[in-house]
């Protein structure tokens, strides 16, 4: 059933609106990425380390033993070893569905025309696991499983060391990705970790594939080696969406918009919604929830929200959608009656979270889909992270003599037209070897 005022015309009031960001360092990241991968390039491992002594400020080694990832996985408490394997498991079982919806298949297109496909994965991939300002465990989880899962033969990792971890990446994290299957961790980060990768330094195996979030080095980095080597996405600062009517909590939304501004100053996010009374409500909701948080969250939150946050109010279902549809957000949260309406209708979105009881942060942590996401409106037209990226699909075929008379002559034909005479030659003379 389509909610009441679903076809209502497209209008839209801000009661709160996000000012433009200053114009930032775009051309001046792009040139330090591109000269710092060039002297990557030409100096290798040595090069390598001296950016990594520079940016990461980290003495200690950077290929981090099997003997310091046990011990750091002997520190990690059980009660969290528990937890981490419990989304662990979500993950790779989401993972191995994703993989069964992928199938290899023959057709026999003519008689004796036989085409078909194969999925294979790639040789060896390289995950991003940020490690600054928060230790993303998560994010390990989320790529070196669903790597795993597809089959990848060798999957590096590499996280920004810290001063205070013994082997400078997190105990959590090595734990993770120990867990998760991956073959070798390095202590590095930025720009060198991502090199380090692509160039297969440290005894790796060259990059097929480049994952992970990151800041705006390793994106920059990401996108200037791809073509070299395959990368998930061009991801930008993360953001939420919460489409919400009448029937909404104030303070849930307001949370669940906090809950996604912590990421930074640079972290948009929206309420759309059809009830003035309600945007109200969250716009006064939402200082309050970030006023009780400690630091840095409570800067970063209330920076994000009053630099990025916006309250759209709509009219009518339809109207909400359709503004849901042109921001296509990464996250976006339905907070509404007639949850099946909305999944039908709604198109643009990394990943779709229905009901007051699903929040993004499930989705980010634990649940089982994947939270490396297209954002800055590119969910118009991709998708996040799945076990596809580390698929390819190639075609073979096969041709037997009842098909060559009838596909030779087309293909000569259409060669001929387009002007290439040896591809018709390679043609016909199939026919008249048949014929002999």
């Amino acid at each position: 059933m389509r909610p009441a005022g679903a076809r209502a015309k497209m209008t839209q009031t801000f009661l709160k609106r996000g000012v433009m960001p200053p114009a930032d360092a775009a051309a001046d990241v792009s040139a330090t990425v591109a000269r710092i991968l060039r002297d990557i390039e030409t100096g290798g491992e040595a090069a390598a380390l001296r950016h990594a002594r520079a940016l990461d400020r980290w003495d200690g080694e950077v290929v981090v033993s099997p003997a310091a990832i046990e011990a750091a996985c002997a520190r990690v408490p059980q009660e969290l070893k528990d937890a981490i394997a419990w989304a662990h498991d979500n993950i790779a079982r989401f993972a191995e569905a994703q993989r069964a919806t992928l199938t290899e298949m023959e057709v026999e297109l003519r008689p004796g025309l036989f085409a078909g496909q194969r999925v294979l994965p790639v040789a060896a991939a390289g995950a991003y696991v940020p490690g600054g300002r928060y230790s993303h465990v998560a994010s390990a989880l989320m790529t070196v499983t669903t790597a795993r899962v597809a089959g990848v033969s060798h999957i590096a990792a590499v996280s920004p060391p810290r001063a205070d971890a013994p082997a400078g990446v997190p105990d959590a994290i090595l734990y993770t990705l120990n867990l998760c299957g991956a073959d070798r961790v390095l202590a590095m980060g930025g720009i060198q970790g991502v090199a380090a990768m692509a160039f297969g330094l440290f005894d790796l195996p060259p990059a097929d594939i480049l994952v992970g979030p990151g800041n705006e080095f390793v994106t920059e980095a990401k996108r200037q080696l791809f073509g070299r080597v395959g990368i998930d996405m061009m991801a930008g600062p993360t953001d939420v969406l919460i489409v919400a009517d009448a029937s909404a909590d104030a303070r849930t939304v307001a949370w669940d918009l906090v809950g996604q501004a912590e990421h930074g100053p640079n972290t948009p996010v929206w309420l759309v919604t059809d009830s003035r009374a309600l945007a109200e409500a969250v716009a006064a909701e939402v200082p309050a929830c970030i006023d009780t948080l400690p630091e840095p969250n409570r800067t970063s939150a209330a920076a994000a929200w009053a630099a990025l946050g916006e309250i759209i109010l709509c009219e009518g279902p339809e109207a909400m959608a359709r503004e849901a549809d042109r921001i296509a957000p990464e996250h976006l949260h339905v907070q509404a009656r007639d949850l099946d309406w909305w999944k039908a209708r709604l198109t643009a979105y990394g990943s779709l979270f229905l009901g007051a009881e699903a929040t993004v942060a499930f989705g980010d942590k634990a649940s089982g889909t994947n939270h490396v996401l297209p954002t800055s409106g590119a969910a118009r037209y991709t998708g996040g992270l799945s076990v596809h990226k580390f698929l390819r699909t190639v075609t073979w075929q096969r041709v037997e003599a009842q098909a060559l008379p009838r596909l030779a002559e087309v293909t000569a034909l259409i060669s001929r037209v387009e002007g290439m005479e040896a591809h018709a030659r390679t043609a016909d003379l199939r026919i008249r070897r048949d014929a002999d």
